[in-house]
């Protein structure tokens, strides 16, 4: 209770506390207002579906059938439209070849209305930096993944498989469907603990079990964030349980990630240590970051070293399970070229239990299915910038610097005036001769140009020795009751699982 000499004094002081809150909201909406008028006047040359007065079109891209209908607006609106999430945050969404070469041959930076949002979880790597210190870390880690870097990793994805197929042919003899995917996911994380931290024999602890579900977690609410307009103010966000739920993900990744650099450094001290890990068989890419030196002679800071390794840990773990869980789908859906790969990887083996690294470039049948795959079933689906300059488009339409830019990679890919028959799986459409006359921007699995993922490479070797491995020791088919139902969340997962009906072939090592 307040003393009755202090009640004028407390009214006066909420009266003013009041004042400035409504004051600040009114600033805040203002700058909304103002920001919505320009970016809508930026796009006013490009018609759009019909928006909700409040939402935008953020109530259709929580629908299951999202991705289809912005194909089905791609036909609507060739080359491009409005996209809105909420009526304050709104993109030009793209999918024509020339309009994603207009944009992405350059430079620009990532938009930070969407990728801001990263930031609490994996910091300022390469996924998100711009300018001068986004080029000094990709020249620092570019070395990371020269190919002789790559090529002990066949081995470490051929352990890490074959660990995940021995459980597959226990599941296997229950004669029914499992979902693939949370298996997939664990195997991919084994993978980069090994190649990331150089993680022992043993597989994954509980703290690293612990680590893939911190991963996941944040994956869905990172989506539903970007979809949830509500939600993109931090101090709103923060205080709603999925901004406490996000912020315990977060410190559990942050933790994992904190504890291995850190006994890393602590071995490092040690010039034995030092010498056994000059010795090994590989490098693991947190030794190529803590030796990382630019001109100077500057090392990467602990903050950027922890924020390079979260960025890879993200983009090299959830894109390469979707990447993998798509195509053992695809393989299942089409038998015919799942056994003309199967021959073609029995053919490279031969006797052998694992493949070495000049066996990758001889599985020419198996990359064009797996970029087909890609095609249809690409691992993000969307990605986003902000041009820091005027673009002019090929149909002399522009845009203002400032304005901001959805590329649907998902509705790039399905361009019926790109790829003919789009819904059609079609490796041939990889072939040599039929990718001669092909526009350059019109598939970008990993993005294109200067941006583009720079682990790419690594992502296609491991999607090689993997897939290769699962079609020697296992046949794939259907579940027709649990058809797969897409969701795009950051990645390309599906909302009930992939489930799949395994069959042992009797191939495993040593078979």
């Amino acid at each position: 209770m307040v003393p009755s000499f202090l009640s004028p004094s407390f009214s006066r002081l909420s009266l003013w506390v009041s004042g400035v809150i409504l004051v600040i909201g009114f600033l805040k909406l203002l700058r909304l207002l103002l920001r919505r008028q320009k970016l809508a006047r930026a796009m006013e040359s490009f018609s759009g579906p019909p928006t909700h007065w409040l939402f935008g079109h953020a109530l259709q891209a929580k629908q299951t059938d999202f991705l289809e209908r912005v194909v089905s607006w791609a036909h609507q609106f060739p080359y491009a439209h409005q996209l809105w999430f909420g009526q304050f945050l709104g993109f030009l969404n793209i999918y024509e070849p020339d309009y994603a070469k207009a944009v992405y041959s350059r430079g620009d930076p990532k938009a930070p209305d969407v990728y801001d949002f990263f930031l609490q979880w994996i910091g300022e790597g390469l996924l998100v930096l711009h300018g001068p210190k986004w080029f000094q870390h990709r020249k620092l880690l570019t070395p990371g993944f020269h190919y002789d870097v790559l090529k002990p990793y066949v081995a470490v994805f051929a352990e890490c498989t074959h660990a995940m197929l021995d459980k597959w042919e226990k599941k296997a003899l229950e004669d029914k469907s499992f979902d693939i995917f949370c298996d997939v996911g664990h195997m991919a994380l084994d993978t980069l603990m090994k190649c990331t931290f150089g993680k022992g024999e043993k597989g994954l602890c509980q703290r690293d079990n612990n680590y893939y579900l911190a991963v996941s977690d944040l994956t869905l609410l990172m989506q539903q964030r970007i979809e949830s307009f509500q939600y993109h103010n931090d101090f709103i966000y923060w205080l709603t349980p999925h901004g406490r739920r996000f912020l315990r993900a977060c410190k559990m990744a942050h933790d994992h990630t904190d504890q291995v650099i850190r006994k890393r450094k602590e071995v490092l001290k040690d010039e034995k240590e030092q010498e056994k890990i000059q010795k090994r068989k590989h490098l693991d890419f947190l030794d190529i970051l803590l030796e990382a030196r630019d001109e100077n002679g500057l090392r990467l800071s602990d903050t950027d070293i922890r924020a390079e390794v979260d960025t890879f840990m993200f983009e090299g773990h959830d894109t390469t399970t979707s990447g993998i869980s798509w195509f053992l789908y695809c393989m299942a859906l089409y038998p015919e070229h799942q056994q003309r790969c199967r021959e073609e990887v029995r053919e490279i083996l031969g006797d052998k239990d694992s493949f070495q690294w000049d066996d990758l470039g001889k599985m020419t049948y198996l990359t064009m299915c797996i970029k087909e795959s890609f095609r249809l079933y690409p691992p993000v689906p969307q990605v986003y910038r902000q041009l820091s300059k005027p673009v002019n488009f090929v149909d002399g339409r522009s845009l203002p610097a400032g304005s901001l830019i959805s590329l649907h990679i998902y509705a790039l890919h399905r361009n019926s005036a790109v790829w003919p028959d789009p819904e059609v799986f079609d490796p041939l459409r990889f072939s040599p001769e039929n990718m001669s006359g092909r526009h350059p921007f019109a598939f970008m699995p990993f993005s294109a140009g200067p941006r583009n993922c720079i682990g790419q490479q690594f992502a296609m070797n491991e999607m090689k020795v993997v897939t290769a491995l699962c079609l020697h020791r296992f046949e794939f088919s259907l579940d027709p009751s649990r058809v797969p139902i897409k969701m795009p969340q950051l990645i390309l997962r599906s909302k009930n699982g992939i489930h799949l009906h395994l069959k042992s072939l009797g191939r495993g090592p040593g078979k």
